[in-house]
């Protein structure tokens, strides 16, 4: 079984399972099987994700960005705030201390 994301303007709108009848070629998981499942059954466009994070960065979820120059998923930004670094990672205008686990964007720090 692998997963599949719906992409709509660069953004994920759907993620499905899809078995291993409509992905596998001599026992070997083709993406472009699953992708020609998908889009034959259910239009637009698909691409593969994974939830062990072994490609395209991350597990897609509903909402998440589709970057096609590096063929990756990348999180919505999280606040205002927060800019994305090279690894297409979200980081905090400060540094998040131990034991503080929640972003304040009003006061721009971090709280308990």
């Amino acid at each position: 079984m692998a997963h599949f994301a719906e992409i709509i303007n660069n953004k994920v709108g759907n993620v499905i399972a899809v078995h291993d009848n409509e992905l596998l070629v001599d026992g070997v998981e083709v993406e472009a099987k699953g992708k020609e499942f998908c889009e034959k059954t259910f239009g637009g466009e698909w691409v593969q994700t994974s939830y062990t994070d072994r490609i395209r960065k991350k597990m897609a979820t509903r909402g998440d960005d589709y970057n096609r120059e590096n063929d990756i998923f990348v999180s919505p930004q999280p606040f205002p705030s927060w800019t994305i670094d090279e690894n297409f990672d979200w980081q905090p205008p400060v540094p998040k201390p131990e034991g503080l686990n929640y972003w304040n964007e009003e006061k721009q720090k971090w709280t308990i």
